[in-house]
């Protein structure tokens, strides 16, 4: 029992102490049975009524202790809840940092491309007239201003700036139809549509890569990035079919691993 119902069993025991110890006195005051007992009946009726009430306190104050208890687990459960939450939150952040290591190490394979690309250039020198009257051979195109081209666009895409990355990749293939980077150029386009969560924009521009580039080494990546945009466009069937070919027709690759994963994740 609670410490402030204590006080109250107290009084009414001490109550009934005090009517048993003053039945010589009531005799002598009242003088006959009679009296004593319609006196002690009185008294044995309001005991009676006193721990009536206490026991009505009782149930209270133990609905009262039920309500606190309920409140105590709602409080707990608030608890959990905010700290379910927090974790939730902290694993996005950490999708999205891991999203954004992997657009990093994608940039920084193609950053490793063109500079070998660059370094691969031979230098061109102008032939030896054959007379004085000769004109100087004439020169190559300039590979440093397509390298710079194609780091500029890049950067962009880095920045997670994604629509100057793809104006930007888009001038780069207009000025360099015929670079050896026109392929990574054509993958970040896509990939950049897809970041911006237009997925058929996303899906067609690496169609177009594999239409036009079908030797190229991204097409393993595009057609994952296709199955990708498949899979956010609801179409699971189309996903499966493309997943399927890289493993099939790109074995070995990061790709073909990558489709098995999710393979196994539509099943």
């Amino acid at each position: 029992m609670a410490t402030s119902e204590r006080p109250l069993r107290h009084a009414g025991l001490i109550l009934v102490s005090a009517l048993a110890l003053a039945q010589p006195a009531q005799a002598a005051l009242f003088g006959n049975d009679e009296e004593q007992s319609r006196q002690i009946q009185a008294l044995q009726q309001r005991v009676e009524a006193l721990d009536t009430r206490l026991g009505k306190i009782e149930t209270a104050l133990q609905q009262n202790q039920q309500m606190l208890d309920l409140l105590k687990e709602v409080e707990t459960l608030k608890a959990d809840i905010a700290r379910l939450r927090g974790q939730a939150e902290v694993q996005v952040h950490q999708l999205d940092t891991l999203g954004k290591r992997q657009n990093d190490l994608y940039a920084d394979l193609d950053q490793r491309v063109a500079d070998l690309a660059k370094a691969a250039t031979p230098a061109v020198e102008a032939a030896p007239p054959a007379d004085a009257t000769a004109q100087p051979a004439e020169a190559a195109p300039e590979s440093p201003a397509e390298s710079r081209s194609y780091e500029a666009a890049l950067a962009q895409f880095r920045e997670d700036k994604f629509p100057a990355a793809i104006a930007a990749f888009k001038g780069f293939l207009k000025d360099y139809p015929q670079s050896e980077l026109a392929p990574n150029a054509q993958y970040w386009i896509g990939y950049s549509y897809y970041a911006l969560k237009d997925y058929k924009t996303a899906l067609a521009h690496q169609q177009k890569l594999v239409a036009a580039y079908p030797a190229s080494p991204k097409v393993p990546d595009a057609l994952l990035n296709i199955a990708t945009c498949q899979i956010a466009l609801n179409n699971l069937k189309g996903a499966r079919k493309t997943l399927e070919d890289i493993v099939a027709k790109h074995p070995g690759t990061h790709a073909a691993t990558l489709a098995t994963r999710r393979l196994s994740a539509l099943k």
